[in-house]
């Protein structure tokens, strides 16, 4: 990227400052809407294995994981699962589990991808048929995972319980769909606040290279890396700056995110502070990913 901007620098630095504060504040407050929206998807899939682990609890322990994907998904992802499972290990399931129930949240967003993978063909000058192949691959993810829930249903397999009933399923589906608006409005703002003429398709293409780019260890230049890749063409200077404020703002969504839990866990060891987390019952198997017998029922 400092190769590729090395004779349009001013032009990058001019189109930095282009984009006025409230842009930036908005930007980043739509990042913010993402995060608690895919945190609250977390949350219903973790309660769907099995886990009684208070949401304020799980929202903090997600806080973690939204730095460290600044860095990388994976990053994040196990820094999420290991802030949640130090928090509360008697109250979410195992690691295994913790780690299925990514796993609906994952094949929802890729189903939205293959969907919408019609936006790079143009852009990346792909073949017009390959976003039939990505939809059909998506439909049959999401189908082995809704078959595999229904057959096995201990252990691992207790992360996917959420796709076993159609009020847990379309609850996830409905907050991811929160979060992926969010975020391609945050992109098309930004993208027309530097000068770069996108249409809401361009900036559901931009989010889709952002998301695949964020899998490589690439860090913070995920942003303007996948701007250019996309809207190059139309001024490489204006997309890389555009990219570069995504970043930017992005970043200052999940440091928001993060300021909030550690305020709000300074608050909950206030003294005089009362805990209202739900604890296991004793002998509960939660924590193993086993669902607990109905009230009423005898062995």
């Amino acid at each position: 990227m400092a190769f590729i901007l090395a004779d349009h620098r001013d032009e990058f630095a001019a189109a930095l400052g282009a984009a006025p504060l409230w842009i930036l504040l908005t930007a980043t407050a739509l990042q913010v809407v993402a995060l608690v929206s895919r945190t609250e998807a977390w949350h219903v899939c973790v309660g769907a294995a099995g886990g009684t682990v208070a949401r304020r609890r799980l929202y903090r322990a997600a806080s973690v994981g939204y730095v460290g994907c600044q860095l990388n998904s994976q990053v994040g992802t196990a820094a999420r699962i290991g802030a949640l499972r130090r928090a509360a290990p008697d109250e979410c399931p195992r690691v295994p589990a913790l780690i299925a129930a990514e796993v609906p949240i994952l094949a929802f967003e890729g189903a939205l991808a293959a969907l919408a993978s019609f936006t790079l063909v143009g852009p990346l000058g792909l073949p017009w048929w390959l976003p039939l192949v990505f939809l059909t691959a998506a439909a049959l993810v999401v189908g082995g995972l809704g078959r595999a829930a229904s057959r096995w249903r201990d252990g691992f397999w207790s992360g996917f319980a959420v796709l076993r009933s159609m009020r847990g399923r379309n609850g996830v589906i409905a907050l991811i769909l929160v979060a992926v608006g969010a975020q391609i409005a945050r992109n098309w703002i930004m993208l027309e606040a530097v000068g770069v003429e996108a249409s809401l398709l361009d900036a559901t293409a931009v989010l889709i290279a952002m998301v695949t780019l964020s899998q490589l260890p690439i860090g913070p230049s995920v942003g303007a890396a996948a701007v250019v890749g996309i809207l190059g063409a139309n001024g490489v200077a204006l997309a890389a700056a555009a990219g570069a404020l995504l970043t930017a703002t992005g970043t200052a969504g999940a440091l928001a995110y993060a300021a909030w839990a550690g305020m709000d866990r300074l608050w909950m060891l206030r003294p005089g502070a009362s805990h209202r987390s739900v604890r296991p019952q004793p002998h509960s198997h939660v924590s193993r990913g086993t669902p607990r017998p109905a009230i009423g029922v005898t062995r």
